[in-house]
């Protein structure tokens, strides 16, 4: 009898993670804002959410999304949410305004952004220095698909104003743009790169889903997708912080063990843009760029701050404090919490 009641309560301890978890939680109810949800770049964010990670942590998680991670960052400092799924280096640009962010759980270790031409409306297309003039779509001006067009623009020899930047979001207006002819090159993401490139409508310029083209272009290692929040929440809300850490370490382990099938199971069907071989092929052609265990480079930070002050003056002249954009600690507790994932 008292074994039977002994397996009884063990089970439904077991059956209760949530509660368990949650019941330290300062901040269980919280709103996460991203700029692209159903790109691969925030894919350990879906699978977290998909896979019952953040309610098994006792979070209720609203996640809302936006155009681009310049309008996600716009909403947390707007007040309408507490954290951001987004590009590490706005934590740079960020405290360059005064304003103290951090980065505290990594997605992507690679910026997984392609910088590619329209084979229509650019048929002798030779180098960087043809798109003078030319109309550049990105996901929403000032994110990090507009930032990284920058950067190889300014490689080029070219200014920003050099080209006319034109928001498309991250899904099909994207892809209708190209192919309308409407923009002469984009800076985009998966799965609307690998959609773009299967259809013929893009020649690519620069490819930074991998990762050792990555590390060249921007001279080291450049975090990509994390998660970041005002410094002011973290230090308010630790035990929520680190169960959110908890569960995107736990995506990001589920996803380098995943294969192309469970991956297409765990993503709502609208982010497939109706055609799943596509989604397959961008999958593994992204995959190696997203972060394997959470942790964010040491190096990181200073690669980050380097392309940003190459093309914007107002970084270059100022003095950022990189140990305040980022924190590993949750990331090594999440890590030693869930070791196997």
């Amino acid at each position: 009898m008292h074994r039977r009641t002994l397996m009884t309560a063990t089970a439904a301890v077991m059956a209760l993670p949530a509660l368990a978890w949650g019941q330290g939680l300062e901040k269980p109810k919280l709103t996460i804002a991203v700029g692209g949800k159903n790109l691969l770049y925030y894919l350990p964010l879906t699978i977290a959410e998909s896979l019952g990670y953040f309610k098994a942590e006792g979070l209720d998680l609203t996640i809302a999304d936006f155009a681009g991670g310049s309008r996600a960052l716009q909403a947390m400092i707007g007040g309408s949410a507490d954290v951001v799924s987004g590009a590490f280096e706005h934590t740079i640009n960020m405290q360059v305004k005064g304003q103290r962010l951090r980065a505290f759980v990594l997605q992507g270790r690679a910026p997984q952004i392609v910088l590619g031409v329209n084979p229509k409306t650019m048929p002798n297309f030779k180098s960087v220095a043809d798109l003078k003039g030319k109309k550049l779509g990105v996901t929403a001006p000032g994110s990090s698909t507009n930032v990284l067009a920058n950067f190889v623009l300014a490689k080029a020899g070219l200014k920003p104003t050099d080209v006319a930047i034109i928001g498309v979001g991250a899904g099909s207006g994207a892809v209708a743009a190209m192919r309308s002819g409407q923009i002469d090159a984009i800076s985009n993401l998966d799965p609307v790169i690998t959609l773009l490139l299967r259809s013929g409508d893009l020649k690519v310029v620069s490819d930074t889903r991998i990762v050792a083209e990555a590390d060249k272009v921007f001279g080291g290692p450049m975090p990509a997708g994390c998660l970041y929040a005002p410094q002011s929440f973290i230090e308010k809300n630790p035990a929520t912080a680190q169960a959110l850490a908890n569960a995107i370490v736990r995506a990001d382990k589920w996803i380098q063990t995943a294969g192309a099938g469970d991956i297409i199971k765990a993503v709502p069907e609208s982010y497939l843009l109706g055609d799943r071989a596509v989604y397959v092929d961008a999958f593994l052609a992204a995959k190696g760029a997203l972060s394997v265990d959470g942790m964010i480079p040491e190096a990181g930070a200073e690669t980050a701050r380097r392309a940003l002050a190459s093309v914007d003056p107002e970084v270059a002249a100022a003095k950022i404090d990189l140990a305040a954009i980022y924190t590993n600690d949750f990331v090594k507790k999440a890590n030693a919490n869930y070791p196997k994932g």
